[in-house]
């Protein structure tokens, strides 16, 4: 697939296409270290993120925890290690390692290609701030993204749900004659 606006291919109408980029950063591309070594820091940490996600995991499955949150945790921890695979080997697969970069180890970009293109243009010079400025309203991502964003989602959105469930499956009723008691 060729990279940027060449290589795209439209799926539905002109607001969802497949749209290949590299992103050398985190989420939106942002880069909060200067590379090379910015980059080395984030996969350690993504690195340490799937280890720590992994230990949690298997923490809720020993405790009982609702299947909902652990499913959601399992859908983070998916995409966490999309993105650890992308950032550790893609430098050595797809030569794709930032110039300058002491390694392709480690140093590997993500590839992102869903676009969503909800809006895509100048906004008013009116607007403060963002007036008369060119923008794309929605970021290009990809499914190890959309893995953390709906288990997160997910999560947010059941929380209250999940605990009552855990709660009841082991045998914590939530009274105020408990409450006192404690």
């Amino acid at each position: 697939m060729q990279p940027g606006l060449n290589g795209e291919i439209l799926l539905i109408g002109h607001w969802l296409k497949l749209h290949y980029t590299l992103n050398p950063g985190m989420a939106f591309g942002v880069e909060l270290l200067p590379p090379p070594y910015g980059k080395l820091l984030l996969t350690a940490f993504r690195l340490l993120a799937a280890g720590g996600l992994s230990y949690y995991i298997v923490h809720l499955w020993r405790h009982r925890a609702a299947a909902g949150f652990i499913a959601c945790m399992a859908l983070i921890l998916g995409g966490a290690v999309g993105n650890v695979i992308d950032s550790v080997f893609y430098g050595v697969i797809y030569h794709n390692a930032p110039f300058g970069s002491p390694t392709p180890w480690f140093f590997g970009q993500v590839i992102d290609m869903i676009y969503v293109d909800i809006y895509e243009g100048f906004l008013p010079n009116a607007w403060p701030i963002l007036g008369g400025k060119y923008v794309s309203l929605w970021p290009i991502f990809n499914l190890a993204d959309s893995a953390i964003f709906v288990g997160v989602t997910l999560i947010l959105l059941l929380q209250g749900r999940f605990f009552r469930e855990t709660q009841a499956q082991n045998g914590v009723v939530a009274t105020s004659e408990t409450s006192e008691t404690a």
